[in-house]
């Protein structure tokens, strides 16, 4: 499956529009995680834990987005975004949401 974030594909025509997809993926916040990474915001740098966590559930929810298009028939999805959002009462859930436009494409 062809994932992009522009609208068109190089080398590909568009031939049929197939609808808006999108994929979710929510992630609890681990105590110990949060731990470390509060100390590394105090002394500065990246925090590698939450970096994975995110990358994973990009991962996620880009799979569930291209599964879905694949049940409409598409071979590429346009015009990709992706969000990233806190979720539950304290804020202790990450949630990641890829959308973008399904679409069936042939080569030139």
């Amino acid at each position: 499956m062809i994932t992009t974030t522009t609208s068109t594909l190089e080398g590909y025509r568009i031939v049929k529009y197939l609808g808006i997809v999108s994929g979710e993926a929510i992630l609890g916040a681990n105590i110990v995680r949060d731990f470390f990474a509060g100390i590394r915001d105090v002394v500065g740098g990246r925090s590698g834990s939450y970096e994975k966590v995110l990358r994973g559930g990009k991962d996620i929810a880009l799979e569930d987005m291209c599964e879905q298009a694949a049940e409409l028939g598409a071979n590429a999805v346009v015009g990709v975004d992706l969000d990233y959002e806190t979720a539950g009462e304290s804020g202790s859930m990450m949630m990641v949401i890829a959308s973008g436009t399904a679409v069936y494409a042939e080569p030139r």
